[in-house]
């Protein structure tokens, strides 16, 4: 390689590196670091993997062992049972379970995403008087305890005669939510306001810049607050527990808690069925995280990062 050749790549390393973020120019080379120091790494996060894992690993685990040796803590059953999956569906209406959840999971994250994308657009995009106090005021009631808001809410879906249904459930979030405006306005901030000069230039109106323009852009922002919603209403108990009274209503978390008052408490003990059925609800968020594990991880390494 000549001394030009050299030169020349020198220089074209040095203008990627200018490209790149600040906070990424001044990263340190992982390449450079001891090999004690790798090794040491890899076990410290394979320990850490092991200790995340167990839980899981126990409840599959026990999910096939009778029931004398649900809790005889063996990773690997002695007797290997595939009837609980078989009698988990004949004891309980878990299918139904199942549709109610996904139901409310969909509507709740699809209102909640769409609902806080237009507030932190407004407080992203419009300049006003009063804007930065009201913002602050939007954050400040997720200093609010949900046990604060609990009996005026009931009462406020008592009065419209929702209690017993579903809709309490994912109506709520069709007024946004602070958590996820804070997070999309962050994400907004990020994005070059030329963008959205030039579509006012075309002839765009302040709805079509949001919806052509801003949304398209902040994909991975929106994917993570339709995964963290997801996420928070599938595993929700307390909102079931206020609001529903029949069985054919319930939610996989309600679900849950009545079987494991009738097998686990109310005096069958037939624990290989709640933990079949815990197994067979949590898969499903295993495989959400799997399919949007990249959008995920680009969503939350992007969002904050202020342009």
């Amino acid at each position: 390689m000549t001394s030009t050749e050299t030169g020349t790549g020198a220089r074209l390393e040095a203008a990627e590196k200018a490209a790149l973020p600040a906070h990424l120019q001044h990263r340190p080379d992982r390449s450079k670091r001891p090999m004690w120091l790798k090794v040491l790494i890899g076990i410290l996060l394979s320990a850490f993997t092991l200790i995340f894992i167990y839980p899981f690993v126990w409840l599959v685990s026990a999910s096939f062992k009778p029931r004398g040796e649900v809790f005889d803590n063996k990773i690997i059953p002695e007797t290997f049972v595939l009837e609980n999956y078989v009698r988990v569906w004949q004891e309980a209406p878990l299918a139904l379970w199942i549709f109610n959840t996904v139901l409310v999971t969909v509507l709740a994250a699809t209102a909640v995403t769409i609902s806080s994308a237009m507030v932190a657009w407004g407080f992203s995009y419009f300049r006003f008087r009063g804007r930065g106090p009201l913002f602050g005021v939007v954050l400040a009631t997720m200093m609010l305890p949900g046990a604060v808001t609990m009996v005026p809410v009931f009462l406020i879906w008592n009065q419209l005669g929702q209690v017993g249904t579903l809709t309490p459930l994912w109506a709520q979030n069709l007024f946004g939510s602070a958590f996820y405006i804070f997070l999309l306005r962050q994400f907004f901030l990020g994005l070059p306001r030329d963008l959205f000069d030039a579509a006012k230039v075309d002839g765009a109106n302040n709805w079509g810049i949001f919806y052509k323009v801003a949304m398209p852009l902040c994909k991975p922002a929106l994917i993570v607050t339709m995964i963290f919603e997801f996420q928070a209403s599938w595993t929700n108990l307390m909102a079931p527990l206020i609001y529903l009274r029949d069985s054919d209503t319930f939610t996989v978390p309600r679900g849950l808690k009545a079987m494991l008052d009738q097998f686990g408490f109310g005096g069958n003990w037939h624990w290989e069925i709640i933990v079949t059925a815990s197994v067979i609800t949590t898969i499903p968020m295993i495989v959400l995280f799997f399919l949007a594990q990249r959008h995920f991880v680009e969503g939350i390494a992007t969002t904050g990062v202020k342009g």
